[in-house]
């Protein structure tokens, strides 16, 4: 499921598989997309800043599963 993609950045087309081709292969949702991006891309685009955002995602999703 590899999409052909003339648009985006670079930060997402380095690897073998798009991300959001990733994401959508796992059925993921708002919040775990948003830290698969930015786990994705931090090495190459803004380092700390984006595992900062991650982990504010990932908060935000043991927040939602505490409450189930």
């Amino acid at each position: 499921m590899s999409s052909v993609n003339t648009k985006g950045s670079k930060w997402y087309k380095s690897g073998k598989i798009q991300c959001w081709d990733y994401i959508i292969s796992q059925n993921m949702g708002f919040l775990e997309g948003n830290v698969v991006k930015y786990i994705t891309r931090y090495k190459t685009k803004n380092g700390l800043a984006d595992l900062e955002k991650a982990k504010h995602y990932i908060e935000k999703l043991i927040e939602v599963y505490k409450k189930k």
